[in-house]
């Protein structure tokens, strides 16, 4: 046994529970070897959940590991096999064209995580393609699935990153890379899809069984004990994770760009970053993926597109379930994306009382839209102002101390320091809105300083701006500098925290960052 693998896997088990699907699921791959390797990052947090610090990973065996140079006696690499509607269009047969799962580890809290390996050459399903990652898209997804975890939404996660002297030629030559994924498992709604259009409907249970077996075992539990069928519930609970999880990607203005079948998980998981970007003006059909003409994957669509691939799954599943039961699980859609929204909307406008009245309710909503349509109609940073509102005073004496003469609005203005008003074109409608904002909070009464640090709980300082993204790709690409990935990732897993010696990543984005643009190109 070698250096890493005393290291890596010294007191646990390296499987591959994957594996017991069979062959039909799967093709073997060996990873390809990549040219001079460089160990630029590993990611501390993550390391912890295979039970290791990243001092401890950070050695030349764990590098050859990481891009596929090295494979360990217990790995089994395999790409998986899946199909997928891609912008609509199905798509018979996809696959991991460039990714490849290694195996998992069960830490010491008993969690089982998949090593999957992103860019570690071709593979059966590379149709064409080299299978190789590049560094820069690299750089975006790592930051990202970190910066996505550090906002409290499901991930799959980035353990490390490997830049190399191979040269890899998109849109220009850039240098290949791989990144080292980690997730309870990459199985996806195309994994279904694939199995289901070929009429191989024992492949479909056989696939269902596992992920309720392994992923979902309350399900098995609730059907023994109601005689029920397991189908349905399963793919109610699907339906839920997926609901909660696109809830909280329209909360913090996160687009995804390319929610195609085949990037949708199974647990409810943000899965392969590709085009993504956060708002920066709140703006309704914004298009991050210049590849998306049809705008078909715009920040506003995604709700409906998300209840659309979910239908696309529950097709799968019919030979398992009535078109009845199919509907009905997908029902819960609905009951559980809306709600949910306008309750992270609530608290991200200071709206935190849990017994509120219907009418109530329904006036903070009425407010909260009004808000949206006034801030995309001003191009107000979704971010910055939503930070900056914490900052209101909340005490409605300062309504009513106004002084002779002056507005309520004015006066709230001048009993805080608060910003946002200064984010607005038209600020006369901004301050009619904030008297009724005002009033508003005057019914649910709570002091100013609790209030804002609710508030601050919620509303992120730091997002991952695509200019942010840009400066660490340009000094990683152009000066071999990867400081900038480390100080940015430090500030993406809080980013809730002040982090003032980051402030300057918490204003408005540079002029130029309207020119970055990003596609499916990686």
């Amino acid at each position: 046994m070698n250096a890493a693998q005393k290291l890596l896997f010294q007191d646990q088990s390296f499987t591959n529970r994957f594996h017991t699907l069979g062959d039909d699921f799967y093709s073997h791959q060996m990873p390809t070897a990549l040219l001079n390797p460089q160990l630029i990052h590993i990611n501390p947090s993550v390391a912890k959940l295979l039970d290791h610090t990243a001092s401890e990973l950070n050695h030349d065996q764990f590098r050859d590991f990481a891009c596929g140079n090295m494979t360990l006696q217990q790995s089994q690499p395999v790409a998986t096999i899946y199909a997928g509607h891609q912008f609509g269009h199905f798509v018979p047969q996809l696959g991991d064209g460039r990714a490849l799962l290694l195996g998992e580890i069960k830490n010491s809290r008993n969690e089982h995580w998949e090593i999957q390996l992103k860019g570690a050459g071709t593979t059966p399903y590379s149709r064409q393609g080299d299978g190789r990652a590049v560094l820069r898209s690299s750089i975006r997804e790592y930051l990202c699935s970190e910066a996505m975890y550090g906002l409290g939404i499901p991930t799959t996660r980035a353990l490390a990153m490997i830049n190399s002297e191979e040269e890899v030629f998109r849109e220009q030559p850039e240098s290949g890379a791989v990144i080292v994924r980690l997730a309870p498992s990459f199985i996806r709604f195309g994994s279904f899809e694939l199995f289901a259009s070929r009429g191989q409907n024992d492949q479909v249970k056989k696939l269902a069984d596992f992920v309720i077996s392994h992923y979902y075992p309350e399900i098995l539990e609730q059907a023994l004990e109601n005689n029920s069928n397991p189908y349905p519930l399963f793919l109610s609970e699907v339906v839920k994770k997926t609901a909660q999880m696109i809830a909280q990607w329209q909360s913090v203005g996160f687009s995804h760009g390319v929610m195609n079948t085949d990037n949708m998980s199974i647990l409810g998981l943000t899965l392969d970053y590709g085009p993504f970007g956060f708002l920066d003006n709140y703006q309704r059909d914004y298009i991050c993926n210049h590849s998306d003409h049809q705008g078909r994957y715009s920040f506003q669509n995604q709700p409906a597109i998300a209840y659309w691939n979910l239908a696309r799954l529950a097709e799968t599943l019919l030979s398992l379930m009535t078109i009845d039961e199919a509907n009905e699980a997908l029902s819960t859609y609905e009951s559980v994306f809306s709600p949910l929204y306008m309750d992270l909307m609530r608290e991200k406008s200071g709206f935190f009382e849990q017994h509120s009245d219907k009418t109530q309710l329904k006036d903070q909503e009425v407010l909260i839209l009004a808000l949206l349509n006034l801030m995309e109609k001003n191009q107000v940073d979704y971010t910055l102002f939503f930070r900056q509102l914490s900052n209101l005073n909340s005490n409605p004496a300062a309504s009513q101390s106004a002084p002779s003469g002056v507005s309520a609005s004015s006066a709230i203005q001048q009993n805080s320091p608060i910003m946002s008003r200064d984010l607005f074109l038209d600020r006369q409608a901004f301050d009619k809105w904030l008297v009724h904002y005002q009033q508003a909070l005057e019914k649910a009464p709570m002091a100013a300083e609790q209030r804002k640090q609710k508030m601050d709980k919620v509303n992120p300082k730091y997002i991952l701006r695509n200019y942010m993204a840009q400066i660490a790709i340009e000094k990683a690409t152009e000066h071999q500098d990867y400081s900038e990935i480390d100080q940015l990732l430090t500030l993406l897993q809080s980013p809730y925290d002040e982090h003032p010696e980051m402030s300057h990543y918490a204003g408005l984005p540079p002029e130029w960052a309207n020119k970055i643009s990003v596609s499916c190109s990686s």
